[in-house]
Parts: C-alpha cells; structure tokens; sequence
C-alpha cells in the first residue's frame, strides 16, 4: 500500500524545513561581514570564521570537549558491554531495577544533576578537573550507550556462539572472535551517540566546570552572554561542515545504518 499521499508529502516536507531551517540561517548568518549578526545581504565574507583562529579560547575548550568526549564515550562503553551482556543473557535478583538505576540519568534534569555534581566533587575535591568532568559526563552518557549495545545484544543470533562453544573455543575467545564482531555496529554506534552526547553537554557542565576546564559549549554560552557578534554563528556554522563531512565519511566507509542502527547496507 502506498502511504506517500501528498498530505504525507507535504507533512514530511514542512517537518524538513522546519528542522533544517535555523542550520540554514545560522549559516547564513556566519558568512556576515557586519559585527553583529545579520542575513549577508552585502556579500559574504570569511571574517568571523577567521575570527575563530584567532582566539585562543575556543580553540582551547574544543581540544578539550574532543578528548572528554572520547574517554567518556570509551569509559562509557566498556561499562555498558558487560552490563549489557548480563542484562540480555540472565534473569537475576534485582535485575530490573539495576537496568533502572543504570537509565535513571534519562529521568533526571541535567539543571539538578549539574547541582548534586557540583557539590560532590566540591566535598571529595575534583571540581574543575578534568577526572570529575569525565565522570560527570560517563553518568549523563551511559544510557545512551547501554540502550544501543543491550538492543545489539538482545538481537543477535547465539548460534554462532555456540558452534564456537562445542568446537572448544574458551568464553574469552568466543566472544573476541565470534560474540564482539556480531554486535560490534551496535558498540560502535553507541560509543558515537555517547560522544556527541558528551561534545554537545552544556547544562550540566555550567556547573562542574571552571576556567581551567570550560568545555566547547560552555564557552559558546558564556560568549552569548557578553556580545551580539556573529563569533558563534561561524563557529557553529563551522561544527556543522565538519559534523556533515565524518558523517559523509562514516556512510560511505560502513554505512549510516550499520553504525547507529547495526543493519548493514
């Protein structure tokens, strides 16, 4: 039955430009020449993304949210793994409300998380670490990467891991060699899920960061708060061609599909 009636159409249509319209126009609005933000309506110009070279600040806090980014993502990973290992294979006491506790971050605001981990890490002495912000972030991840890997998981076919059994293969190499590379599009995309999910946190990370650790998005914040310029817009404008190029890479390399939902081409 073909469901793509024009009402389809042009709801699907809306829905796009609705969802792709403020990336256009921030865009837009970072190839200015003016210093406050305006349409290029005079000519475009590369000023405000030179801009960007040229302070220090923002190079800085985007070093800084890539490497917090890839070890919260790792960390958040192998914890996921075996959690979601034990979750999908055995039925044991307490079962349900371990899954609950490790999804609960789903549940929480980020404004109240941001508020307990402040005064955490104030008490035990790691705020404005870089270590409390790793941990900080695995917490606010690790949902994300547990419901991709436990689907994975979930849905895989065990036979293979049998026959590997009853050839004499031990657990370790069975799962190196047969279990892994099964649900590894399912790792692999939660481990990416869970890093854009880091790179992207802001409301929780007002609060546990400082001066010396101010992440990407924190200090995209505390820049919108002092000026008007098109500084931002450039810079995101800027996110945005770099996001769109891996996401080019990654799909022409192992396909989309496979990475965030494990079907392959």
């Amino acid at each position: 039955m073909n469901r793509n009636t024009p009402l389809a159409l042009a709801f699907n249509l809306i829905f796009l430009l609705f969802m792709l319209a403020p990336l256009v126009v921030v865009c837009l609005v970072a190839f200015t020449s003016k210093g406050y933000i305006s349409l290029p309506s005079d000519g475009f110009s590369l000023r405000w993304f030179k801009a960007i070279l040229d302070n220090p600040h923002f190079i800085d806090a985007f070093y800084l949210s890539f490497y917090l980014g890839v070890a919260s993502a790792t960390i958040a990973i192998g914890l996921a793994l075996p959690a979601s290992l034990a979750f999908a294979r055995y039925r044991f006491a307490g079962r349900e409300v371990f899954l609950a506790f490790f999804l609960s971050p789903l549940m929480v605001p980020h404004i109240v998380l941001g508020v307990s981990f402040l005064s955490f890490l104030t008490s035990v002495g790691g705020y404005g670490t870089f270590l409390g912000l790793v941990l900080c972030h695995v917490i606010i991840i690790m949902p994300y990467a547990l419901r991709l890997v436990l689907a994975s998981v979930t849905g895989m076919d065990r036979s293979a891991e049998k026959a590997a059994t009853s050839l004499g293969a031990s657990p370790w190499v069975t799962f190196r060699r047969v279990t892994l590379p099964m649900i590894l599009p399912g790792v692999a995309g939660g481990w990416v899920l869970a890093f854009i999910t880091s790179f992207d946190e802001l409301t929780m990370s007002v609060f546990v960061a400082s001066p010396s650790t101010t992440t990407l998005p924190v200090r995209m914040y505390q820049h919108i708060t002092e000026t008007i310029d098109p500084l931002i817009a450039s810079l995101s404008a800027a996110l945005i061609f770099v996001t769109m190029i891996v996401m080019f890479i990654l799909d022409r390399a192992y396909g989309l599909d496979r990475i965030l939902v494990g079907k392959g081409k």
